[in-house]
């Protein structure tokens, strides 16, 4: 049996896209790049196994034309793409075209992602918090140990001081038990992701001394 293209319709909702009819049914739809990469035609006979090729290729063309959307509004890890594909449900042959084609041209980068995600958060977290989100997003534990070890010990110690700090002016208004205090600013150091070692270093220094201990008198 002769397999004949008998129509290529542009389709209404979506110009980029056309609806290919065989035998006068309509078989499957394609991008018009497809059309031309393929060279198909009406009138001409084709092989189903080109038709089938170009139906895997078209998967492919929208996955990767979805991720791009996706990254175009926000930058993403390489595992939060590939989980929208697949809720998308698209094809793990696509899904990973995509993803190697995202990463070949630096549309999704993990090492650079995780250098810009610690450096919008290490004023508001500690280490362990931004490792914590790292992991869950997808990013290699070995990726993450080797950016955070660039961060200066002592300006991530300045900074836990100041929120602590603040911390401790909030806390003091209401409450005057000095263990008490001690407690909460701990508990709050070790949320915002600050080591043991850290956030008792820390505290010790708040609340030895005399400068904070004025701000409750």
């Amino acid at each position: 049996m002769d397999f004949k293209i008998t129509k290529i319709e542009i389709q209404k909702k979506n110009l980029d896209r056309v609806n290919i009819y065989i035998n006068e049914e309509y078989y499957f739809s394609c991008h018009k790049e497809l059309v031309f990469k393929l060279n198909l035609k009406v009138g001409s006979n084709v092989d189903l196994n080109i038709v089938n090729k170009a139906i895997i290729e078209d998967d492919f063309i929208k996955c990767k034309n979805y991720a791009l959307k996706i990254i175009d509004k926000t930058s993403k890890t390489t595992k939060q793409i590939k989980l929208k594909l697949i809720q998308k449900g698209f094809s793990e042959e696509s899904i990973l075209k995509a993803i190697n084609f995202l990463c070949e041209y630096k549309f999704i980068d993990d090492e650079k992602y995780t250098e810009l995600y610690i450096n919008q958060n290490i004023k508001r977290w500690g280490k362990n918090k931004i490792k914590y989100s790292l992991i869950t997003k997808g990013i290699d534990e070995e990726i993450i140990n080797e950016y955070l070890r660039k961060l200066d010990k002592e300006d991530e110690i300045e900074i836990g001081k100041n929120l602590a700090l603040k911390k401790y002016i909030s806390i003091v208004k209401t409450e005057k038990d000095r263990n008490k205090i001690n407690r909460k600013l701990y508990s709050y150091l070790i949320s915002k992701g600050y080591s043991f070692e850290y956030a008792k270093s820390i505290i010790d220094e708040i609340m030895s001394s005399k400068v904070y201990d004025d701000i409750d008198e």
